[in-house]
């Protein structure tokens, strides 16, 4: 009895010491994020210095003027900081944290850990819509002119619903016919994308989707930021109560379908919900890669794969993650900025190598 009660005393002060570290970390991350988006606000072709960008918000967001401070800015400098920066800084932390939540939630279901959005050719999809879109017209000719980021969202629609019937085609949906399908689906919307391209006649239009297809964030504003941040936010909070679920998901289709858990009812919401807020990220900035396949896998090999503690932890990552990544492609060239694609990919796909060769994934063994 001595033993078992000192067994229970050591169990219970490992899960209070665990908790504990995982809360300092969560701080930690929290602080780290908001400190990012305040240094990303003075980093760019005109530098402007932390203090005086933290006086301009201030100002702006509660009229504080702390010594009179706000009448020695620039006003040039407050329209770069309100106008311009703080939007992009603030919509990179909305999409690295939708991102990594999308990469979190699709590794788990799939049970891939090479999972992301595009694995089910939902980014694909959304770069058809856009295409379409930008060289054939759809934006001015149907639907009263709705636009890119319509069109964009449709295609990202469109592409799930593909998945999910071919997945379902020859009986119960399961992981290794949601990711062949998935293959098949982004194949078949590339090639389409490209064919549109090779049809065009348009110059000024290829270049636009070429842009579109490697990501940005140049075209953030506060008008366009409102349905990104309540997307985004809405699906990481339903997620965060769905961290029982996606960890008896990690247990295999037949421990999952034993403990009660209709496994093609949860991937369909999953996949629906993920290809919705895929649709939004790629509408609001158009199409890149990596970041829901790395933030998850760091963060993992930080707290374990408990989604209780991953998937709050990858929201934050991701957030700081894309803000510095958007910062980089501002002030690597001097002229003019980087596709933020080109710099996730750069980063990523080392990482990516990594994971591929590494003789465990320690995927769902924490």
């Amino acid at each position: 009895m001595t033993q078992l009660k000192i067994g229970e005393i050591f169990q219970y002060d490992t899960f209070i010491r665990k908790r504990r570290n995982f809360l300092i970390l969560i701080l930690a991350l929290t602080a780290m994020a908001l400190l990012s988006i305040l240094l990303a606000v003075c980093l760019g072709t005109v530098k402007i210095s932390p203090e005086e960008s933290y006086q301009i918000i201030l100002y702006k967001l509660f009229s504080l003027n702390i010594g009179d401070m706000i009448n020695q800015v620039s006003p040039s400098h407050m329209d770069i900081i309100w106008e311009i920066r703080l939007p992009r800084v603030l919509m990179s932390a909305i999409i690295g944290s939708g991102l990594a939540m999308c990469g979190t939630v699709m590794q788990a279901s799939v049970q891939n850990p090479l999972a992301e959005p595009s694995i089910l050719g939902i980014s694909a999809g959304a770069a058809l819509g856009a295409t379409f879109s930008i060289l054939l017209g759809g934006s001015s000719k149907i639907f009263f002119g709705l636009g890119t980021p319509f069109w964009s969202f449709i295609g990202a629609l469109g592409a799930s619903f593909f998945v999910l019937l071919l997945s379902n085609i020859g009986g119960r949906m399961s992981t290794v016919k949601m990711v062949l399908s998935g293959a098949i689906a982004s194949a078949l919307f590339i090639a389409l994308s490209n064919f549109i391209v090779y049809i065009s006649n348009n110059a000024e239009g290829i270049r636009s989707v070429t842009f579109w297809t490697m990501g940005s964030l140049a075209a953030a504003k506060w008008e366009n930021l409102t349905l990104p941040a309540v997307g985004i936010s809405l699906s990481c909070l339903f997620f965060l109560f769905q961290s029982r679920i996606l960890n008896t998901l990690l247990l295999g289709e037949e421990a999952a379908i034993t403990l009660g858990i209709d496994l093609t009812k949860i991937r369909r919401i999953y996949l629906i919900i993920t290809a919705l807020i895929t649709g939004l990220i790629v509408a609001s900035c158009g199409s890149f890669g990596f970041v829901g396949l790395v933030i998850p896998h760091v963060v993992r090999g930080l707290v374990g794969s408990d989604h209780r503690r991953l998937l709050p932890g990858s929201i934050l990552v991701g957030a700081i993650f894309l803000i510095w990544a958007d910062v980089l492609t501002r002030v690597i060239l001097k002229s003019g900025e980087l596709p933020i694609g080109i710099i996730t990919a750069l980063i990523g796909a080392p990482f990516f190598i990594y994971i591929l060769f590494k003789n465990s994934f320690e995927f769902g063994n924490k």
